[in-house]
């Protein structure tokens, strides 16, 4: 059966979205919802526009590459000594 989210909370999470300082991955978990039920709202343009779909999607790919990155980096520093 589908949840019917209020208006608040959706509001509320479209706030926190727009001032960017935590991803929609830990604003859709604090509330208890699915993170693309979050990105359905933004594509919709529930108050926000959806450039800013991007810049967290762009936001997410960047934070994987920069763990990849890293584990590169530990792997082959790591051969070196051994």
């Amino acid at each position: 059966m589908k949840q019917t989210i209020p208006k608040e909370i959706k509001e509320q999470v479209l706030q926190r979205v727009k001032e960017g300082k935590e991803t929609v991955l830990e604003i859709a978990r604090q509330h208890g919802l699915k993170v693309n039920t979050v990105y359905g709202w933004l594509s919709k343009g529930i108050g926000i526009n959806s450039p800013l779909v991007e810049i967290n999607h762009l936001k997410r790919e960047n934070q994987k590459l920069k763990e990849i990155i890293g584990n590169l980096v530990f792997s082959s520093e790591r051969g070196k000594k051994g």
